[in-house]
Order: structure tokens, then sequence, then C-alpha cells
């Protein structure tokens, strides 16, 4: 679960983290006023979504007069923003971050998150912050600074000392520097927190150290006993289908092709995935049934993305194992008939009782296109986009 901004630095602010004075608009009079409260003759407006790479796509402005904030604030609100995290459609902005103006010296990166490899929480640091951090890993990766967090030690002051030299900092900076890296260890940990990327850390003229941005992402499986960040949800920065699916207790990823994928199993799905693509096919979504589907759970799915417009063909790739392949297909059979589907949809089923269940699908005059594997169902889903395009 994903935090804005400026609900991530309200969070930092409990944490001790310096930041910016900024205050959240969710109209152009309200961002007009942030002016006024804020003092200064210059501010920064910023769009509120639940993606990246939001300067590089025109949701950061710098304006110098109260007019102008109004204006881009107005210019913002109520569109959607389209960034390279969130194409093709973007998210919709209903707030605006207003903020002070810094000095700003050097910007630099710091974040947290969980190293799968090492099995701890890496703090990782760069002296290149900023926009272009993405360039800089990937062609100058030895700027890229790390430190693993011991799960019984957590973060260490030497830690945060080779970390502080690495960044270039000096005399005072340095033990600031490692007080805002274990406040910050501290927020990750009590939070339960997936990613806390503080991009840019900025040393402004006076040597002080204040997080001028902040992406906060909560575990998922841990939303459930953090109540109060729970509660700052926005769902309406998540497509509609995803919420749904949730709901109804599925995994569901949109993405932005034409073949509805529903599966059993992730590692099932994936493969699925990667055999429309290698035919010539668009995977329209990620769907894991789970394990025990139910008709009532397939129903649900066809739904859902038959939700999606772009949808023209269905590959449903069932392996029956707990469940036995003649229940799934009674429920294909039924959730056709109920959703009352438009398009070809393809079938695979393998498993236990496949037989049983290619012949109920046979049978069942709702013009299920049954597969002989998964190859073939892959191949036969790209044919019948291809003829009903």
């Amino acid at each position: 679960m994903n935090l804005h901004e400026y609900q991530a630095k309200q969070v930092l602010q409990a944490y001790g983290v310096p930041t910016p004075r900024g205050v959240a608009a969710m109209d152009a009079a309200q961002a007009e006023g942030a002016a006024g409260s804020l003092g200064g003759s210059a501010w920064v407006v910023k769009a509120q979504i639940h993606a990246g790479g939001r300067g590089k796509s025109g949701g950061v402005k710098l304006v110098k007069s109260a007019a102008d904030l109004k204006a881009a604030a107005e210019a913002l609100l109520g569109k959607p923003l389209v960034t390279y995290q969130n194409a093709p459609d973007g998210q919709m902005v209903n707030t605006v971050l207003v903020e002070e103006t810094l000095p700003i010296a050097r910007e630099l990166y710091l974040s947290l998150t969980v190293d799968r490899e090492s099995e701890r929480v890496a703090l990782v640091a760069s002296s290149a912050g900023g926009m272009e951090i993405e360039e800089v890993a990937a062609a100058t990766p030895e700027k890229i600074l790390k430190e693993f967090c011991d799960p019984l030690l957590g973060l260490q002051d030497f830690q945060c000392r080779a970390l502080a030299f690495g960044l270039g900092l000096e005399g005072a900076q340095i033990g600031e520097f490692g007080k805002l890296a274990k406040g910050l260890y501290k927020l990750f940990m009590e939070n339960d927190l997936s990613l806390l990327e503080i991009n840019p850390l900025a040393v402004l003229a006076d040597g002080r150290i204040v997080a001028l941005d902040c992406k906060m992402a909560v575990d998922d499986n841990a939303v459930y006993r953090r109540k109060n960040l729970a509660a700052l949800n926005d769902v309406t920065q998540i497509d509609p289908k995803e919420v749904a699916a949730k709901e109804a207790d599925l995994n569901y990823i949109a993405l932005s092709g034409n073949i509805g994928c529903m599966v059993n199993g992730a590692g099932l799905a994936m493969a699925t995935m990667d055999l429309i693509q290698l035919h010539g096919g668009q995977p329209a979504n990620f769907l894991d049934v789970g394990g025990g589907a139910t008709a009532e759970t397939v129903a649900k799915a066809f739904k859902i993305i038959l939700s999606d417009a772009n949808v023209k063909a269905i590959l449903v790739n069932i392996f029956g194992g707990i469940m036995r392949c003649d229940i799934i297909a009674e429920g294909i059979i039924a959730a056709v008939k109920e959703v009352g589907v438009k398009v070809p949809v393809v079938v695979r089923l393998e498993g236990t009782n496949v037989e049983q269940g290619q012949k109920m699908l046979a049978e069942s005059g709702v013009g299920v296109i049954s597969a002989a594997d998964l190859t073939d169902a892959a191949k036969r889903a790209v044919a019948a986009v291809k003829e009903n395009p």
C-alpha cells in the first residue's frame, strides 16, 4: 500500500525527520491560500499521485506568485498525470502539495528496502540524488552505497558513519545524518514498510539535511495491523478492477493487452502470460484465482476481466490439483452463462478428472474453445483476437 508524499512526510515528521513546510490542497483556492500561510516569494507545487517520475512529467512546478500558484494547481487538479511509471492512462491528481522553497546546496539519495537475497533491511545511499537516480544506478553503480542491517542489532552507528563519509558529509552533518538514518530505520521497522525512499535528501546552504521528497510503501500483508496507515489509503489511485479483485480475494493486476487471463497459481499465471506474448499476443491482466477456486470465484473473475473494455478474448488455464477439473468446468460453464460472455473463451484444463472436465465443456453449448495444452491455448487465444479485432 502506497502513501502520498504529503502523507508520508507527516509520518516522517512524527519521527523527527526534517521536511520542508507544506500544505496539502484539494482545490486551487486552497493552494493559493497556502502562499499566505507559508510565506516567502516562491513555492513548489507537487501533484500527489502514487507514482514516481512526476518531475519529468510536469507534475512538479516552481512558481513565484500566488496567481501562478493558483494557475499551477488548476492545471494539475482533476486531471490524470502520466509518468513513465504509470503509463499509459496515468493517475488522477486529486491533491497537490504546496511547499516552501529551500536553498539547496547538494542533492543526495537515501532509501530503505527489504533485500531478499541477504534477508535483511538494506540502507541504500548515493551522492548523486535527484531525478536521474535510475540512470546513476545503471551507468555508475559504484556511486550506490549499501549497508545491511542486522535483524537483531538493527542499524549501527558505524554503518551510519560509513554512509555519511561515502556521501561526502562533514563535521556536524555526520552526526545529523546518523540521527536521521536511525530515525528512518525505526520508522521502517515500526510501521512494517516495504519501501522508504528519500529522493532527494537535500543538504541546504546552511548545512542542514532535509527530506525534500518521500515515497513510502507499507507491506500489504501487514496493513491489517497498521490501521492508522491503512486509513490513509487512497483507492482512487488504484485501478477499479484491482480494487474489486481485492474485495473478492483475487490476485489481479491490470495490464495493457487484450487477452484476459484467468489462472490458478502465480507461477502458472506468469507462464501463461509469457506464452501469450511469445505467440504474438498481449495479456490484459495477471489474475490468480487460487488453488481452491469455486464457481462463485470464477464468476467474479470473469466479471472483473470483462470490465476491461480492451479484452477481446479470455484464456482460462487451470491445473486441477486440490480442485478437480470437472468442478472447475462446472464453474466455468455456470460463470459464462451468468455473466453473458460475448468474447471467445479458450480453456485449458489439466489434472484430476481432466477428461470429464473437457467433456463437460464440449457438451455445454456455451461456445468454449477447449485447448489440448498451454501452448495450444495461447495460440488459440491469439488467433481468436485476430479473428475478432
